[in-house]
């Protein structure tokens, strides 16, 4: 796709349409994570949870921009990471992990119109609809909630990068939690959803960012992951990485028969937005001349090796822990914050709470400009006369 020169001068929210576009991502992406989380009950297959978010998503764009050649779909398959899963789990299909009563279910989904991306996260636990949350649980859920409304309000034109962190932590550690690391809330342009304009969750001297001022018509992913232990993330088995992303700068002649086919599957369908190997088994198998698992397996291990894809893999914190995630799509318009994606959210309740008079004000802050009083004094001015 687009390089990053060509990013640069990508269209943005100035152009009305971009606008639609993105909003039009949202509401597809709200449905899809609507229905996820209602199907989230106990004995649910993960893996068919990943698949009726991800089939709702390719039903849902078929009706949007039908008479216009665009690009449009998954934009980041749908994940269902349970409880001490950081993230990042979407199986198999022959996978069989079900759901069970009070599960901490995190699910992680993504839209794209034209390549203008929205994504979205929600926690969930797994337990009646009626029952507010409560303990550990309610903690890390509360605490991801309100990062990201202090995030939201952090992340405004002129504000810098570098002051966003220390008040997430803060508030985090309020509700006995830990950020996660190496979690970042990405800038998103056109057919890129981890623009290198981002903030570093959890920056320490061993990770850091760029800083930079937040500016007018961007667009960002903020993507806030709570752990009620240290926020220390592993892979325990690469083997379950299921999810990729083609390396959109990098070039290498590929050597194998296996890799090239499994490559030119990629290009031609995924040649920008991450894809699981679930969907590339349904495409390759489809195809004029359908290559087997292990042609795939061998193929993608040898992407993978020479760089040409990115790989997501399953990343988990110490077992017994909770890990929540709270993601949104965020316009910076000219009036204000615009908060596009929204999902079902279930009250919790927890002993904890915010105090510290510094965040109170901005948690009160709002996200919207508020209009000028000069201008409803000439409102009032022009209806006395």
């Amino acid at each position: 796709m687009s390089s990053d020169s060509e990013q640069e001068t990508s269209p943005n929210l100035s152009n009305s349409d971009v606008v639609t576009k993105y909003k039009a991502a949202a509401d597809i992406c709200n449905k899809a994570i609507a229905k996820v989380l209602a199907a989230c009950q106990e004995g649910a297959k993960v893996v068919d949870l990943c698949q009726l978010g991800d089939n709702t998503i390719t039903e849902e764009v078929k009706g949007i921009f039908a008479k216009k050649k665009l690009e449009k779909g998954v934009a980041f398959p749908t994940c269902v990471s349970v409880n001490h899963v950081v993230g990042h789990y979407s199986p198999h299909i022959e996978d069989t992990t079900t759901l069970n009563a009070n599960d901490v279910v995190k699910i992680d989904i993504g839209v794209h119109i034209d390549g203008f991306t929205s994504v979205q996260a929600q926690t969930q636990v797994v337990q009646p609809a009626q029952e507010p949350v409560k303990g550990r649980a309610a903690d890390a859920i509360q605490a991801a909630r309100t990062a990201f409304d202090a995030a939201l309000r952090l992340m405004r034109p002129g504000h810098k990068i570098s002051e966003v962190a220390k008040h997430l932590n803060k508030i985090a550690e309020i509700y006995g939690c830990q950020l996660v690391e190496g979690v970042m809330s990405h800038e998103m342009k056109q057919f890129v959803i981890d623009g290198n304009k981002c903030v570093l969750n959890r920056p320490s001297p061993e990770q850091k960012v760029e800083d930079g001022e937040f500016e007018e018509n961007e667009v960002y992913a903020i993507d806030i992951v709570v752990s009620t232990g240290e926020g220390k993330t592993k892979v325990l088995d690469e083997k379950q990485t299921t999810v990729y992303k083609r390396a959109l700068d990098a070039a290498y002649s590929l050597k194998l028969k296996a890799a090239r086919a499994v490559f030119s599957i990629i290009n031609r369908d995924f040649p920008a937005m991450p894809f699981t190997t679930r969907a590339l088994v349904a495409i390759a198998s489809s195809d004029k001349e359908p290559l087997g698992q292990a042609q795939l397996s061998l193929g993608i291990k040898d992407c993978v090796s020479h760089g040409l894809l990115h790989a997501y893999p399953v990343l988990y914190e110490k077992t017994g822990e909770i890990v929540t995630q709270i993601k949104g799509t965020v316009l910076l318009m000219p009036n204000g914050s615009d908060v596009i994606t929204k999902s079902p959210a279930q009250a919790v309740e927890s002993d904890k709470k915010v105090e510290d008079p510094e965040l109170l004000d901005l948690l009160a802050a709002p996200i919207k400009k508020e209009k000028k009083k000069a201008n409803k004094e000439k409102k009032k001015a022009a209806a006395a006369t």
